[in-house]
């Protein structure tokens, strides 16, 4: 495993404690997902849907720095397993 998107996978998987907003948005547009910010009253909740087979995915954005809660980290990681884009 040697690209980027294969560290990041990895990464994941291991459920960091300081894994970053960037970093989920560019692992999440790299498995299809693309980004929604739902309007200025959204605050910092962001959806990442991916048409092929419809699914949604809802983040927290993190503020004001950019590491992400570990329970946030773990539901995504989790999400990705049972989708089959991450295997142990």
């Amino acid at each position: 495993m040697g690209s980027s998107i294969d560290k990041l996978k990895l990464r994941i998987l291991s459920k960091p404690t300081d894994f970053t907003y960037q970093e989920a948005r560019r692992l999440l547009n790299n498995l299809g997902y693309t980004e929604h910010n739902k309007g200025k009253t959204s605050g910092s909740r962001v959806a990442f849907y991916r048409e092929m087979d419809g699914d949604l995915i809802l983040l927290h954005k993190p503020h004001p720095g950019d590491e992400m809660d570990r329970g946030s980290v773990v539901s995504l990681r989790n999400h990705l397993l049972e989708k089959g884009d991450l295997y142990e």
